[in-house]
């Protein structure tokens, strides 16, 4: 099957007027071609791929990576998951998301909200009142308009979503029917926005099929599962259950055998996925048919250098993959002392891996880390591949969106300055966040065995596979590059000391929400989804309650190994930090009309 295509996006938008700058509410470019030429089938379905262009977050025009759907930012380096990485002089607003300290002049907050709002939105909103003019006229029959609004509203829901995660309410509700755009205000009823989104969400699935041809185009399933995940945003777990209950009884979806099949560019838009952001390199100049909003997040020096080492795990992630004899979390003492790592070590010095402690497979498939084969780059050299380990620590940036040697410039671009940009999809929603959520509903509805089964599937999926390849050599100059000499790397043994384990029961709701709050990390790390869950899990009551958000991102930033560089010395998360604030520039266009969160007047 073929991807949904998206190689005319731009030419299509740019024609029929749709704005690209701060000031879409008033300006159309030039050269804008009549609506006209769009009102039939044709047409519409031309609008809604251009719509679908968006969904990434690209760097076309003036949207840079502070827009990226993959959120590496806002729900990521914000978190304990990840350092902003690369250097504190680069891209210094992300400084300021990682130490809670954003301004309303960021300008990655200003992509954001003009990527979801200004153009997904507002495309979002002239493709449906072209969809609804083109039924009246009898250009399309009611059942290809039902079919096309569906789309145009799981993506304006999904639009909605993504700026609800960052900027919380406050941001305007447009329809197809606003008639001015300018003179709606950002300060919404309570639950006004989530229904908002998830009204859109209830169209989309009720008339979404139930499998699509092309891959990239949602099903009935998907705006179920953005559904189900908009409610879990805001705890309403009676709502999102029988959404989750539906999509695992469906019998549509299973887990891949293998972790790793899910960041795989071979092993795309497969059984586990739901909703998958669909790319594709080399068909326009730069790849701007890729994820550009994660172009800077690829490995910087040495033997594989890129571009611009970004995005770095941090080690409090990577002490959570530590286990204990029975191959379970340590949830309480799994920070105590840090998982060895050779931050200050040069890449021929000496440095000897831990192979003693016990981790979690997924570890070594989620973070990059010296003396571990790296996919089939060869050993990874440590200091050599990192920009610069004192200030974004000593692993490489993010693994899962990464691709293999032997796909470069195949399947990665051979144009422009980011030269990591691949092929690799996002899967936005798979069925492993389903049964994850829906354990979440079940260990707060006090249903430990469901609780309990559904995080063993997730946990027993992840002892079917482990990185191969014992590393014999622990100096690691440029001359072994990549795989030593013959006899270095014994790939009949296991990389490190791996064992996984599964629960046999929970003693209570507390635990069995804790473990399905860990597993939601361990799963999920780096994809841009832990502050988010933090942020949400912090409400919870206090008989299923752990750590407050802010106790756990404090003590982060007070025991990050990064303190001992003043990075992160007398950053201090509060309750003012969990969102982020409206762009001032986009008060500066709407004056009187738009306000900015209390927060941060």
């Amino acid at each position: 099957m073929k991807k949904l295509k998206i190689i005319l996006a731009a030419f299509i938008l740019a024609s029929m007027g749709y704005s690209c700058s701060e000031e879409f509410l008033t300006k159309e470019p030039l050269g804008s071609t009549s609506e006209n030429v769009f009102y039939n089938a044709k047409g519409i379905n031309a609008l809604l791929t251009g719509t679908y262009s968006m969904v990434r977050g690209s760097s076309l025009w003036d949207i840079s990576w502070g827009a990226s759907i993959q959120n590496w930012t806002y729900g990521s380096v914000a978190s304990d998951d990840a350092y902003k990485g690369s250097e504190i002089t680069d891209q210094t607003p992300v400084n300021d998301i990682e130490r809670w300290e954003v301004t309303p002049t960021n300008g990655y907050c200003a992509d954001k909200w003009k990527l979801n709002i200004g153009m997904g939105v507002d495309r979002a909103n002239k493709t449906l009142r072209i969809i609804n003019q083109s039924e009246k006229d009898g250009k399309i029959t009611a059942a290809e308009a039902s079919k096309f609004r569906a789309e145009a509203r799981f993506l304006r829901g999904l639009f909605n979503f993504e700026a609800r995660l960052v900027f919380g309410d406050y941001i305007p509700i447009l329809t197809e029917e606003t008639a001015d755009p300018k003179t709606v205000k950002n300060v919404n009823a309570a639950g006004a926005v989530l229904a908002h989104i998830v009204g859109d969400l209830k169209y989309a699935y009720e008339n979404l099929p139930e499998t699509q041809a092309e891959p990239g185009r949602p099903t009935k399933y998907a705006a179920m599962a953005l559904a189900a995940r908009a409610y879990l945003q805001d705890l309403k777990y009676a709502e999102a259950k029988p959404l989750l209950d539906n999509i695992i009884n469906s019998g549509k979806f299973s887990l891949m055998p293998k972790f790793i099949d899910n960041f795989n560019i071979a092993t795309e838009n497969n059984a586990e996925s739901i909703f998958e952001i669909q790319v594709n390199v080399n068909d326009v100049n730069e790849s701007l048919n890729a994820e550009m909003g994660i172009g800077l997040n690829w490995p910087h020096g040495g033997d594989i250098g890129m571009c611009c080492g970004f995005h770095q795990p941090s080690q409090n992630l990577v002490n959570a993959y530590k286990v204990d004899a029975n191959g379970l979390p340590l949830f309480d003492t799994f920070n105590a002392t840090d998982f060895k790592n050779d931050a200050g070590i040069s890449s021929a010095q000496t440095f000897v891996p831990d192979d003693v402690t016990t981790i979690d497979p997924r570890l070594d498939f989620t973070v990059s880390r010296r003396g571990i084969p790296y996919k089939d780059w060869g050993i990874n050299r440590g200091s050599d591949w990192v920009r610069k380990q004192s200030e974004g620590g000593p692993y490489l940036p993010v693994t899962k969106p990464f691709f293999k040697k032997s796909e470069r410039y195949s399947l990665s671009t051979t144009t422009g300055w980011q030269t990591g940009i691949n092929a690799n999809n996002y899967r936005y929603i798979r069925y492993s966040h389903v049964l994850l959520w829906r354990a979440e509903i079940a260990a707060f509805e006090g249903d430990l065995g469901k609780a309990k089964d559904l995080v063993n599937q997730i946990r027993t999926r992840a002892g079917n596979d482990k990185v191969m390849g014992k590393v014999k050599i622990f100096e690691l100059p440029v001359t072994v590059f990549p795989w030593g000499k013959d006899g270095d790397v014994d790939f009949t043994k296991p990389a490190a000391n791996y064992k996984i384990g599964t629960y046999a029961s929970f003693a209570d709701k507390k635990a069995a929400m804790q473990a399905v709050q860990w597993e939601q990390r361990l799963e999920f790390a780096t994809e841009g989804m832990r502050f988010f869950d933090l942020r949400r899990w912090d409400n919870l009551p206090a008989d299923v309650k752990g750590k407050t958000m802010a106790s756990i991102l404090n003590d982060f930033a007070t025991s990050d190994l990064r303190v001992r560089s003043g990075f992160m010395k007398g950053a201090t998360f509060s309750e003012n930090d969990k969102f982020w604030p409206v762009p001032q520039g986009q008060l500066d266009l709407q004056p009187g009309v738009l306000e900015q969160r209390p927060e941060y007047k």
